[in-house]
C-alpha cells in the first residue's frame, strides 16, 4: 500500500505572531502547544497579489508571504523551504477566497505534502487533489507525524469521494485524465420523478460519463460535466499552456474551441499600480499577456482584451470584466458555465449553474471538454418583503454573510438558490450581486431561476426574445439541506468591517465613524449599469448642491464593462461624476484585486470599497470595509463612514 512519507516539520498557523515565529527560528509546537490556530486564511494570504505573476519553481519562495495575524505578516520570502516544513495546520475553513492555484502550488513547491485544517473551502481543495496536494480534516494525524509514522495514502483519501481519490492516487487531475479519459460519453438522464431543484437539472443535462466516474449523480459524488462555455483570464493562461504542454506535448487540439473565451481583465491598470510598480512586476506581467494572447492566437480563441487595442479612443483599460460579460453577452438560462475566476456564480443571475475552477482543472477541461466537479447539495434562501429605500442586492449579501450558520459554514460548497418575494424586486444587474458574492458565502454557486425579468433583460441587453423552458424552475418538495428565511423590511444599509467579508455590521449600529482617506465603486460586483444608476443619484444629488468630495479623500469609479461605461455616456452620467470630483477608470477588475488605482498604499489608510472581499492585503496594506455602491459615495462626500440617509439629513441641518 503506498504511502506517505512525511519527513519535514509541522507548521501551525497559530493566531499568536510569536508562536509562528519560534517555529520559523526552528521551535517545533505540539499541538497543545501551538494554541488557537487561525481561521479563515484566504489564498490572498497563501499567495498575495505580488506573486501572482510566477508560476514555476519560483513560487515556492512565497506561500504564506500575505499571512495576517496579530497585526503582523510574521512568514517571509523562503521561510517555509528553508525551515524544511512539509505538514501545515490551521482552522476552520482553509483556502477562502480566490480560485487561484497559485496557493496549493506554492505549498507544494516549498514542500509542503499535507495541509491539515477543520475544515477546507471547495475551490481550494479541489486545486490541491488536482495538484497532489493531500488535504485531511483529522487532527490525529498530528502525533503520528511528530513521531516519523508514514501515512497510507488510502487512508488520507477515505473520507473523499471516488473521483477525488482516484485523482489523488494518480498524483493529480492531468495525469488521472490521461490514464482515465480516454473515452467520453452522454450520461443517462435520471427519470425517477423525484422532485429537483434546478440547478439539479441543469446538472443531469451536463452530465458526462466516463471511464473512473459511475453513474450516481448523488450529493456527493465526483463527476465531470460540459460546459456551454469555458473561460480563462490572462492570470492564468500562461500556467495552464504550461501543464498543457508538459502532459500532452505540441501541437495540441482543444476541445470545442468556440465554446472558450479569453479575457485579459486583472492587468490592464498595472502600469498604474504601486503594488506592481514597486516590486517590478511590469515585465512579469507583460509576459503573463504575452503568454495569453499568443495561446489565444495559436488556437483561434475568442479574446477580450485591452481597450488600447480594440478602441482608438483609450489607451488603458479592458474590455471588461470576464464574468460581468458572460452576464452581458453569453450566459443564457439552463447552461453551465465555468471560469477561472471564483466569482464566475456571476452569471447564476441568469437561471445557469456557473462556477470557478482552478487551472489545472481548466487546462484539462480545454482539452477532454470535461470539468470536474462534485455533486453539490443546494440551500435555499427566501427574501421576502418589501426591500427598504436605499437599500440595495450588496447590503442583502452582507446581511447574510454575517448569518452565524453561513460564517461556520453552512454553505460551503453548496448551490444557494436566492428565491422569495422580495427577489422579483430585484433586477438581473442587482441579482448578479447575489450569486457574485456566492464566492464569499462559500458555496459553488448561486442560482435565480429565470422570470420576467430575465426575459426583460436578455431583450434589453442582446435583443434575444428569450422563452422560459417548463423544466426551468425547482420541484415543489425538492431537496434543500436549509431554508433560510430573512425578512427583508428589517435589513438597512450595511458594512463589513476590515479583515471578511462575514464581519457585517448595520450601518445604523456603528456608533464610531472612521474617517475615510480611499472610496472606490467598481468591480465585477459593483461596476454595472445600475450600481452607476446608484453612483449617479448620490453624486448628481451632491453637484446640484456644489457639493464635492473633499481633498483628504479620493473617490474611484471604474466600469466594470465598456458597456457600463458607453451606458453612462448615453444617460449623460459622467458630467456630474466629474464636477463632484471622482476620478473615472476605465474597466478593469483594477483595485479590487490590488491591480490598480483604488488600492491602498500605506497600512494607515482606510477605504471604503464597493467590492466583494476585504481579506488582509486584498485591496492593499490598509483597512477595508465593505458597503453598497451609495454608502461608499456617500461616504466619500462626507469623508467618513455615512449612508446617504445621512448624508442628506446633514445637508438639511447645515
Amino acid at each position: 500500500m503506498a504511502k506517505l512519507e512525511l519527513t519535514g516539520r509541522i507548521l501551525f498557523l497559530c493566531q499568536d505572531p510569536e508562536r509562528v515565529e519560534r517555529q520559523l527560528n526552528g521551535l517545533d509546537l505540539t499541538e497543545a502547544t501551538a494554541g488557537t490556530l487561525r481561521d479563515d486564511v484566504s489564498t490572498d494570504e497563501i499567495t498575495p497579489m505580488s506573486v501572482l505573476t510566477r508560476f514555476d519553481e519560483r513560487l515556492g519562495r512565497f506561500p504564506y508571504l500575505g499571512f495576517r495575524t496579530g497585526g503582523r505578516n510574521p512568514i517571509g520570502p523562503d521561510a517555509i523551504r528553508n525551515g524544511r516544513f512539509c505538514v501545515t495546520v490551521a482552522g476552520n475553513r482553509y483556502g477562502k477566497g480566490s480560485s487561484r492555484e497559485h496557493s496549493p502550488l506554492a505549498e507544494y513547491r516549498a514542500g509542503i505534502r499535507l495541509v491539515i485544517a477543520r475544515s477546507f473551502e471547495r475551490i481550494y481543495r479541489q486545486n490541491a487533489d488536482n495538484l497532489g496536494l493531500f488535504t485531511s480534516t483529522d487532527f490525529g494525524l498530528i502525533e503520528r507525524i511528530r513521531r516519523g509514522e508514514p501515512i497510507d495514502i488510502e487512508e488520507l483519501v477515505a473520507s473523499r469521494d471516488t473521483l477525488s481519490a482516484a485523482i489523488l492516487r494518480s498524483g493529480g487531475l492531468l495525469r488521472y485524465g490521461a490514464r482515465h479519459m480516454r473515452h467520453i460519453g452522454v450520461a443517462d438522464r435520471a427519470v425517477d420523478g423525484e422532485p429537483r431543484t434546478l440547478a439539479q437539472k441543469i446538472i443531469e443535462r451536463h452530465a458526462l460519463r466516463t471511464e473512473g466516474t459511475g453513474a450516481s449523480l448523488a450529493p456527493g459524488s465526483g463527476v465531470f460535466v460540459r460546459a456551454d462555455w469555458r473561460f480563462i483570464h490572462e492570470y492564468y493562461t500562461g500556467m495552464a499552456t504550461h501543464m498543457l504542454h508538459a502532459t500532452f506535448g505540441k501541437p495540441l487540439s482543444l476541445h470545442q474551441p468556440e465554446t472558450i473565451l479569453t479575457f485579459e481583465d486583472h492587468l490592464s491598470y498595472s502600469h498604474k499600480s504601486e503594488l506592481h510598480i514597486r516590486n517590478g512586476l511590469l515585465p512579469d506581467v507583460n509576459e503573463l499577456s504575452a503568454a495569453h494572447r499568443q495561446f489565444a492566437q495559436d488556437h483561434g480563441l475568442k479574446n477580450h482584451g485591452y481597450l488600447s487595442e480594440i478602441d482608438g479612443r483609450f489607451s488603458e483599460g479592458s474590455e471588461g470584466i470576464s464574468h460581468a460579460m458572460m452576464a452581458e453577452r453569453y450566459a443564457l438560462p439552463g447552461q453551465l458555465i465555468v471560469g477561472t475566476d471564483s466569482h464566475t456564480p456571476h452569471s447564476g443571475a441568469l437561471g445557469c449553474v456557473a462556477f470557478g475552477v482552478g487551472t489545472t482543472d481548466m487546462a484539462n477541461a480545454f482539452v477532454t471538454g470535461a470539468v470536474r466537479m462534485t455533486v453539490p447539495q443546494s440551500l435555499r434562501v427566501d427574501f421576502n418583503g418589501s426591500i427598504p429605500a436605499g437599500v440595495t442586492a450588496k447590503d442583502l449579501a452582507l446581511h447574510l454573510l454575517a448569518d452565524p450558520r453561513i460564517r461556520a459554514g453552512a454553505g460551503v460548497g453548496k448551490v444557494f438558490e436566492f428565491a422569495g418575494s422580495a427577489i422579483a424586486q430585484l433586477t438581473t444587474d442587482e441579482r448578479t450581486t447575489l450569486t457574485n458574492m456566492t464566492a464569499e458565502l462559500g458555496g459553488l454557486t448561486g442560482i435565480v431561476a429565470p422570470d420576467e425579468e430575465t426575459v426583460r433583460f436578455l431583450k434589453a441587453r442582446r435583443g434575444l426574445d428569450f422563452v422560459i423552458e417548463a423544466w426551468m424552475r425547482s420541484d415543489a418538495g425538492a431537496s434543500y439541506t436549509e431554508v433560510i428565511e430573512i425578512d427583508c423590511t428589517g435589513i438597512s444599509p450595511m458594512l463589513a468591517s476590515p479583515g471578511d467579508p462575514g464581519n457585517g455590521v448595520a450601518l445604523r449600529d456603528l456608533a464610531e465613524r472612521p474617517r475615510v482617506d480611499i472610496a472606490y465603486g467598481g468591480s465585477c460586483t459593483a461596476g454595472k449599469r445600475e450600481d452607476f444608476d446608484h453612483y449617479h443619484e448620490v453624486l448628481a444629488w451632491a453637484a446640484a448642491r456644489g457639493l464635492r468630495v473633499p481633498s483628504s479623500v479620493k473617490l474611484y469609479l471604474q466600469f466594470g464593462t465598456s458597456d457600463v461605461r458607453d451606458y453612462c455616456v448615453r444617460r449623460g452620467y459622467i458630467e456630474a461624476f466629474e464636477r463632484a470630483g471622482a476620478i473615472l477608470l476605465q474597466p478593469s477588475c483594477g483595485a479590487c484585486a490590488n491591480c490598480g488605482p483604488g488600492a491602498s498604499v500605506d497600512a494607515s489608510q482606510v477605504t471604503i470599497s464597493a467590492i466583494n472581499r476585504n481579506f488582509p492585503g486584498r485591496s492593499g496594506p490598509g483597512q477595508v470595509w465593505l458597503a453598497s455602491p451609495p454608502t461608499v459615495v456617500a461616504s466619500a462626500l462626507a469623508g467618513h463612514i455615512a449612508s446617504f440617509d445621512e448624508l442628506k439629513a446633514h445637508a438639511q441641518r447645515a
